[in-house]
């Protein structure tokens, strides 16, 4: 099973607070609902079409509650999203979540990465992470990530939890499939293929090793 990663980010890598004033305050967070002002048809009819292609859902346990508490409640069988989270297997990365209540759902709490690799070993589908910034983090950081896909926004949020954290990790990437929506939601989908490589050349002091003179930062 393919582990995907699905996260909605700004141009500057904001991802909290995206869908209302009042999501995620944390940290004195005051930018919150930037994404739904831009998220337009288009951009909904792919994400539906990304949550039916999934044969499970992994979230952490912040996510999965505001996921319950939300589609949980929504019985449409026509809402592409709604009707998968309601219908598939979810699991739940968490050491305190102790009684799910949303149907289905299974809590990961010992020995996560050993579960995911198990949950990994089952023949072809789609274990898909929607949100759970600290859950992709750590996901990434054990290389069990197969596919990050991100809907870009074109907004800079200036304050907030970034996907990607200041420190980290080096990964590279191959670019899979690229594509925008008319309200210039650009949507990639990524396949980490290890750490990157760098430049050894020093002599240019250019910044872009071209010698033209750009790149450096006046």
């Amino acid at each position: 099973m393919k582990l995907t990663t699905v996260t909605n980010v700004s141009v500057d890598g904001v991802m909290q607070g995206l869908g209302g004033s009042d999501e995620d305050r944390r940290c004195g967070f005051e930018r919150g609902g930037w994404a739904l002002p831009l998220f337009d048809d288009e951009a909904a009819a792919l994400l539906g079409r990304i949550y039916q292609r999934a044969d499970a859902f992994l979230f952490g346990r912040r996510t999965y509650e505001i996921f319950a508490g939300h589609w949980g409640a929504i019985g449409d069988p026509d809402n592409p999203i709604a009707s998968a989270l309601n219908t598939r297997p979810k699991y739940v990365a968490s050491t305190t979540l102790t009684d799910p209540q949303w149907a289905d759902t299974a809590v990961l709490s010992d020995d996560l990465a050993a579960a995911i690799a198990e949950l990994k070993t089952k023949p072809a589908g789609e274990l898909q992470v929607h949100g759970s910034g600290a859950l992709v983090r750590w996901l990434l950081d054990h290389q069990l990530v197969d596919e990050i896909t991100l809907f870009t926004y074109p907004v800079v949020v200036g304050q907030g939890t970034r996907l990607f954290p200041a420190t980290g990790p080096d990964t590279a990437l191959d670019l899979v499939e690229s594509q925008a929506t008319s309200n210039g939601v650009t949507i990639q989908v990524y396949r980490p293929t290890g750490r990157p490589q760098y430049a050894t050349d020093t002599g240019t002091g250019t910044g872009t090793g071209t010698g033209t003179g750009t790149g450096t930062g006046d």
